[in-house]
């Protein structure tokens, strides 16, 4: 047991395999997980986002709106510009995992300089 904490009955456990199971289909793309990587330090506009990683505004759009569906990412609008941050804190713990585990050691997109 992971947990000192009494086993789930059956139905919780259920409950529980199935919220894990729609935050990791909300991530499981590797343009959701770049957006969401690019947030860990901060929030971002949406047409920095789109340069950093080379994103049409369209196509980035699609994704953000996934993101802000489930929950995982927030806006904050500064008069014509929509910043962006990550909007949940349960995904910032498994991001920087998941960076640890695929990033360190590699030069990764949310580690790009990026300005040409």
């Amino acid at each position: 047991m992971l947990t000192t904490e009494p086993p789930l009955d059956p139905a919780e456990l259920e409950a529980r395999a199935a919220e894990a199971e729609a935050f990791l289909r909300s991530i499981a793309s590797r343009h959701r997980l770049m957006i969401l990587c690019s947030l860990l330090d901060g929030e971002m506009p949406v047409g920095d986002l789109a340069r950093r990683l080379g994103l049409s505004q369209s196509n980035l759009s699609q994704h953000l709106a996934k993101l802000r569906d489930e929950g995982l990412v927030a806006t904050r609008r500064d008069g014509t510009s929509i910043h962006y941050r990550i909007g949940s804190d349960r995904v910032r713990p498994i991001l920087l995992e998941l960076y640890r585990q695929f990033c360190v050691g590699a030069r990764c997109v949310a580690d790009a300089d990026p300005t040409p």
